[in-house]
C-alpha cells in the first residue's frame, strides 16, 4: 500500500471522528513530516468524503497511455549504458525526456557531467573494486617501494 493511500485512510478516519480538514492536515504533518499530503489535497479529500465518496482510491484518469516507457524501450536503453541521453534518444527514437526518466526511475542512475552512472554500486563492481584493492595491498606488502615506482602525469 502506498504512503498516499495510508494518509487517505487516516483522513477518512479523521473525517469519521468529526475532525476538521485543518485538524486532519495538522495531524498528517506531525505523523508523515515532509511526505504529508498538501493542505489542498486534504481539503479535496474531505470534500469527497462529504459527498459520500468514501473510497481512498484515485479516480481513473483519462488520457493517452505512455508509449515511450515500454518494456521494449527500457530493454533497448539497458543494452549499453555508456551513451549520453542524446545518443540514446537518437538511437532508440525515444524522446530525450523519456530516456532521462527511464535512466533515473528504472535504472536508479544519476547524472554526472554528460553521462549517467548508477547511484549505488551493484555487487559485481563492489567485488571488482575489493579484489583490486586487496591485490594492491598485497603488492605493497611484498614490495614496500612499489608506490614509488608508479609514474603519474598529464596526458601531454
Amino acid at each position: 500500500m502506498s504512503d498516499r493511500n495510508k494518509q487517505r485512510i487516516c483522513l477518512r478516519i479523521c473525517f469519521r471522528l468529526g475532525k476538521t480538514a485543518t485538524e486532519a492536515h495538522e495531524m498528517l504533518q506531525k505523523a508523515f513530516k515532509e511526505e504529508a499530503l498538501s493542505r489542498t489535497q486534504v481539503f479535496e479529500w474531505f470534500a469527497r468524503f462529504k459527498r459520500g465518496e468514501m473510497s481512498v482510491e484515485d479516480h481513473p484518469h483519462s488520457g493517452r497511455p505512455s508509449t515511450s516507457r515500454t518494456d521494449r524501450n527500457v530493454e533497448k536503453i539497458d543494452e549499453d549504458r555508456r551513451y549520453t541521453i542524446d545518443e540514446i534518444s537518437e538511437a532508440t527514437g525515444v524522446r530525450w525526456s523519456s530516456c532521462q526518466r527511464i535512466l533515473i526511475v528504472d535504472f536508479d542512475m544519476r547524472r554526472v557531467a554528460a553521462k549517467f552512472v548508477p547511484r549505488l554500486l551493484t555487487k559485481d563492481p563492489k567485488n571488482t573494486r575489493l579484489s583490486l584493492c586487496q591485490e594492491l595491498k598485497n603488492q605493497i606488502e611484498r614490495d614496500p617501494n612499489f608506490l614509488s615506482k608508479v609514474i603519474t602525469g598529464e596526458e601531454s
